[in-house]
């Protein structure tokens, strides 16, 4: 991997120390330039180039597939992993008595989406987390003969825990449940393949670890369970016979693109497929040894300084995301650091930092001698106000 090249495509290094890829990316340059040009064309040809924008589309679509080992026609454009997830809950046909069961500690994009099948008698079976890690006995122990569906988040957000997707995903295979994952924490700097892991959906928005802009992400959905699903939103792009227009047939097509319910949203999709480009060419299992490098040097540097990790410091529960705990009232932290050009995430009592391929030892070094700064500055004031 040519650290140096693939850095030329982040300026954001010239600006920030940017440990945030968990909340939202900043964008490569091969991105900006691609959504210029995109918006260049637009401007003065509009869509007179429409067929080659079409092109575009399809090889993102095909970047997406590759990136999670899917056959293209089992993927769809989503708007977030929310709409993927909702597709899903909506979509199934549900009988009252059935439950499904998630972590405590998901997303909330995880979780509404099935507490709204509450109105038909679904219950939500709530697996209560250790210490930010989903144990698979806890998991398996709220599964009974009604249960449907367990969905889960390929990493868990705060904690960072990476989930053992493939006992998962064998577990409901053999159960006969079907399996879903919010895969937005994982997919860009973790190897993902839903055939090996039995994975009957997935949704992801692509602005965190893939690198792309909001509001743009990837739903895929196995040709095993297509005919489970029926498209709750309809319009005419679901149809068999969407380009003839006056053609009315209500036919859904064969395959994912039967939940694209009408006008993509074509920019973002160029967008999406430029990031998918970067990260397919340098090679997810290279963007993980070098995250988890990363990753090694900070769990080390926390140890160090006497720091409680909330993570796990287990390497196969371990992702791009690590969260601590500091001794010191962390209410300032976010300002104090972004004063001193260093982007990361505090929430919840936690602070997250979750640095991409690009970062570098260096800028791991510059972040600690400012949590030691912090952490003295936060001493005084504490031993003035008690003088």
């Amino acid at each position: 991997m040519d650290l140096e090249k693939i850095r030329q495509e982040f300026p954001v290094m010239e600006e920030l120390i940017f440990f945030d890829h968990a909340r939202v990316a900043p964008l490569p340059e091969r991105v900006r330039k691609v959504v210029t040009e995109f918006v260049k064309d637009a401007t003065h040809f509009g869509t007179a180039h429409y067929d080659t924008w079409v092109v575009g589309i399809e090889q993102a679509r095909k970047n997406f597939a590759r990136l999670i080992n899917a056959e293209t026609h089992e993927v769809a454009f989503v708007k977030n992993t929310s709409e993927g997830l909702a597709i899903v809950a909506n979509g199934l046909d549900w009988n009252s008595g059935d439950n499904v069961v998630i972590p405590d500690i998901e997303f909330p994009a995880n979780v509404y989406p099935w507490w709204n099948l509450k109105r038909l008698g679904v219950e939500t079976r709530m697996v209560h987390a250790v210490e930010g890690r989903v144990l698979f006995d806890d998991l398996v122990k709220q599964v009974d003969a009604r249960t449907k569906l367990i969905s889960i988040s390929s990493v868990e957000c705060n904690s960072g825990f990476r989930c053992d997707l493939n006992r998962i995903g064998a577990f409901c295979k053999d159960k006969g449940i079907l399996f879903c994952v919010d895969a937005i924490q994982s997919l860009g700097i973790l190897p993902m393949d839903v055939k090996r892991d039995h994975i009957d959906f997935l949704s992801a928005d692509g602005h965190k670890w893939m690198l792309s802009v909001e509001g743009l992400g990837g739903f895929y959905i196995s040709k095993d369970v297509l005919e489970k699903v029926y498209p709750v939103t309809v319009g005419w792009g679901n149809m068999v016979n969407a380009a003839d227009f006056m053609d009315y047939e209500f036919v859904f097509r064969s395959g994912a693109r039967r939940f694209e319910e009408g006008s993509l949203n074509t920019m973002s999709i160029h967008a999406f497929g430029a990031a998918l480009d970067l990260l397919l060419e340098t090679g997810v299992k290279e963007i993980e040894k070098q995250v988890m490098a990363l990753g090694d040097t900070i769990l080390e540097q926390l140890q160090r300084r006497g720091l409680k990790v909330y993570s796990s410091s287990l390497l196969e529960e371990r992702s791009g995301n690590i969260a601590f705990v500091l001794n010191q009232d962390i209410n300032c932290l976010y300002d104090w650091m972004m004063e001193n050009r260093v982007k990361l995430t505090v929430r919840d009592g936690l602070v997250r930092v979750s640095p991409h391929f690009y970062n570098s030892e260096d800028e791991v070094s510059r972040f600690f001698d400012l949590i030691d700064k912090f952490m003295v500055s936060r001493v005084t004031v504490k031993n003035k106000r008690n003088f």
